[in-house]
């Protein structure tokens, strides 16, 4: 029974939470994430035999009612699976603690109505923070990430590949954990010319696609450029309204290809981006966007070093291979 009502009232939180006159952030605020699973898990203890032991009634209780709640949003599509993913830690956690929370308050007081009291307190606290919280706009963070690799091979050879990046496949890229909670793997990048001005199209899978405008054109030292979401090649299904790119939650701006010299015939590349995060909860969604364009980045940086490196070493290969001039002479670079 107490997973039950545990299940009942989430559910019932998340269509209220979810409509614009309580907050038209939606679901990204401090009222849903936070303050609602410390009242589910008051309410699953609150709603547990007092025979269960402690650890049925703090954790088993809440843990099972967050767990129904999250199957349950994604067998009805309330929230799409990267969703899913990302608030799932942060209730199973809070559910924990507003349990302990709950048995701290009331265990001591012998009074059911005095129980009562203080597990209704928990179960009204999110709808009368929501309205509050509407009234505060959602601050904006800006991030930058920054991934770096090594790479055996001249600067002109890592050059080549960077300002076009040539079809990826799957295999290339290995398998990641962002490929299993949704996100769409990088293709190719192409380029209509060379020099500032040049637009790259960076694709993505199922039709994600992003316009790169070049503004900083460095030869064999700096490629950087704006980053927009082309939003009508986009099918709405490829990302949930609250992890969308070029959203009002979230948007990458720019992104930056840095070379540098690491050594004879070896090259530091530098790849790094700029996104906003605007929300309630930036220092929560940042773990997770940081998370997520880190992986993309390093696995593309892990491609651009295999094809590189195995460029350069044809190279040398073929400098170094001894050929017959002209008049019969065997020569060598």
């Amino acid at each position: 029974m107490a997973i039950g009502i545990g299940l009942l009232y989430s559910l019932t939180a998340r269509f209220v939470l979810g409509e614009e006159f309580i907050n038209d952030s939606g679901l990204l605020t401090g009222s849903f994430l936070c303050i609602t699973p410390v009242a589910i898990g008051a309410i699953t203890a609150h709603y547990s035999p007092p025979t269960e032991g402690k650890w049925r009634r703090l954790v088993v209780a809440p843990f099972s009612a967050v767990m129904l709640f999250l199957f349950f949003a994604l067998l009805f599509h309330l929230e799409g699976f990267i969703c899913i993913v990302i608030i799932g830690p942060l209730y199973l956690l809070l559910a924990c603690i507003g349990a302990s929370f709950y048995a701290g308050l009331a265990d001591p007081q012998e009074k059911k109505n005095d129980k009562t009291l203080v597990v209704t307190a928990f179960a009204l606290l999110p709808f009368l923070a929501a309205p509050l919280e509407n009234q505060l706009s959602n601050p904006d963070s800006f991030r930058r990430i920054e991934n770096t690799v090594i790479i055996n091979a001249p600067p002109a050879v890592v050059w080549q590949h960077i300002i076009r990046v040539a079809p990826i496949q799957a295999h290339d890229l290995g398998h990641s954990l962002i490929d299993d909670i949704g996100f769409p793997r990088p293709v190719e990048a192409t380029l209509t010319h060379e020099g500032v001005g040049g637009v790259r199209h960076a694709t993505f899978e199922r039709g994600v696609e992003f316009i790169e405008t070049v503004d900083d054109w460095q030869p064999l030292r700096r490629l950087s450029f704006s980053i927009v979401p082309n939003t009508a090649t986009i099918p709405p299904t490829t990302f949930d309204e609250h992890v969308i790119v070029g959203g009002r939650f979230f948007d990458v701006l720019r992104g930056t290809y840095e070379l540098q010299p690491a050594g004879p015939g070896r090259t530091r590349l530098v790849l790094h981006s700029e996104q906003r995060l605007s929300t309630h909860l930036n220092w929560y969604a940042g773990l997770w966007t940081g998370y997520v364009m880190s992986e993309i980045q390093g696995r593309i940086l892990a491609v651009l070093q295999r094809r590189c490196e195995a460029a350069g070493a044809t190279a040398a290969a073929v400098a170094a291979r001894p050929h017959y001039s002209r008049f019969g002479f065997i020569a060598h670079n």
